[in-house]
């Protein structure tokens, strides 16, 4: 028995005229690793934002573990759901350990009075907060860089704080954005340990990316996102060997596609086109 997680049903994001996310349907179950892909501009980050609060769906629902989420983003967190960013939006002026400490304010339940006059309750729960900032630290192996300003560290050694930072709200499930973006094969190996090393942890992840092979070495299932619209969904061996993700990728027109129609036209128009001076030539010839 698989028990759902996420459950997004019918989510259609407008903009205007434009529709970039057309009555998608999606699940996350506990304990799973679910990959979306998808070509360019497919609508994979505005349905990522469409989960996380900083959209509000124009129709369908969202919901974690059974409970329909408010669309905002610190009520999102609270739920137990936490992101990262396709582009590193650390703090960068603060320390290692100060921006996971940032992610621990939903978790922590001490007031404005409570912090002003630092009483032992607060500071109590500020000694807890940095013990669990700390053991985070430690499992994605930034423990000895705790006092670094977050700035002054590798790009790749930034994108693991950030998703420490996002761990540190204690989420059922972890959401990451192109997680492997402008890292080396080295990096990149590193990142796939770690998301199998939380995943190990009892967090489900649903990732976004378009390295295929981080992708698919991951996922327990892949969905493919074309031009809004989940295209196809199944195990990575079932993704790859679909013609239709094929076409989708290379550009050309496959079945089902809302420019299929338009293609045919063009094709029929350009064989008519062809089609009297090559009665022409014909005729020349006989005579």
């Amino acid at each position: 028995m698989t028990t759902p997680v996420l459950e997004a049903r019918d989510v259609t994001m407008r903009f205007g005229g434009l529709t970039a996310v057309r009555s998608v349907d999606f699940t996350v179950n506990a304990g799973e690793i679910v990959g979306l892909i998808g070509p360019n501009g497919a609508g994979k980050t505005t349905f990522f934002n469409c989960l996380t609060g900083l959209y509000v769906p124009t129709e369908g629902t969202v919901s974690y573990k059974g409970t329909v989420l408010p669309p905002k983003p610190h009520l999102v967190t609270q739920a137990g759901i936490a992101r990262t960013f396709q582009n590193i939006r650390l703090f960068a002026n603060m320390t290692v350990l100060e921006n996971v400490l940032v992610g621990r304010h939903t978790r922590t339940k001490e007031g404005l009075w409570s912090a002003l006059l630092r009483g032992p309750g607060f500071k109590k729960a500020e000694r807890a907060s940095e013990e669990r900032a700390m053991e985070l630290l430690e499992f994605i192996g930034l423990a000895h860089k705790r006092d670094h300003l977050a700035r002054n560290l590798p790009y790749g050694e930034q994108r693991k704080l950030e998703i420490a930072r996002a761990m540190a709200s204690e989420p059922g499930l972890l959401l990451l954005d192109e997680p492997t973006a402008g890292m080396n094969p080295q990096e990149t190996r590193a990142t796939e340990e770690l998301v199998f090393a939380i995943r190990d942890r009892g967090i489900a992840v649903l990732l976004i990316e378009h390295d295929m092979r981080f992708v698919f070495n991951l996922s327990d299932r892949v969905a493919v996102l074309v031009q809004g619209e989940k295209l196809v969904e199944g195990t990575s061996d079932v993704v790859q060997a679909d013609e239709r993700v094929i076409a989708a990728y290379l550009g050309e027109p496959f079945e089902g596609d809302p420019g299929e129609a338009e293609a045919a036209e063009v094709e029929a128009a350009e064989a008519a086109a062809e089609a009297p001076s090559t009665t022409s030539s014909t005729k020349g010839e006989a005579k």
